[in-house]
């Protein structure tokens, strides 16, 4: 087995711009979400909502697993979403045991402007990222 090749300055120079990018992003978009009345994670949980494939919505666990939080977690988070009235739960229509999210009305009119806004951020922001990840992916493993 080889010994792989060090790091180069240059390669943490790199990590180090992405990740200061990412996090700018990051802090940009809890001010945006602020800004509507949201915390970053509520924001998040209407993305869940809105971005999973299954027309009756996501399941509880899947928030969960999409949110990287524990089942009891996501459900407190959904009381709070759901006493805005941005949320609703309903059951499963195969099996009642599931209780399935979907947006409300103004849940999916808070989330798609929000999500507008946050696309306009990134195609900011983005020439920069794939300067940065052109420049990782060419210079991978070579010296600085």
């Amino acid at each position: 087995m080889s010994t792989p090749q060090p790091l180069t300055d240059r390669q943490f120079e790199e990590l180090l711009a992405f990740r200061v990018a990412l996090r700018r992003f990051l802090s940009w978009s809890e001010e945006a979400a602020a800004a509507v009345g949201l915390t970053p994670t509520q924001h998040q949980l209407l993305v869940a909502v809105r971005g999973h494939p299954d027309p009756q919505g996501p399941t509880i666990s899947d928030i969960a697993r999409y949110l990287l939080v524990r089942h009891h977690s996501a459900v407190g988070l959904i009381d709070r979403v759901e006493a805005m009235g941005l949320v609703r739960r309903h059951e499963d229509v195969h099996d009642q045991r599931a209780v399935r999210i979907r947006l409300t009305p103004t849940g999916r009119r808070r989330v798609e402007a929000l999500t507008r806004t946050h696309l306009d951020e990134l195609r900011r922001v983005e020439p920069a990222l794939r300067t940065l990840l052109d420049d990782a992916l060419v210079n991978g493993g070579g010296p600085a």
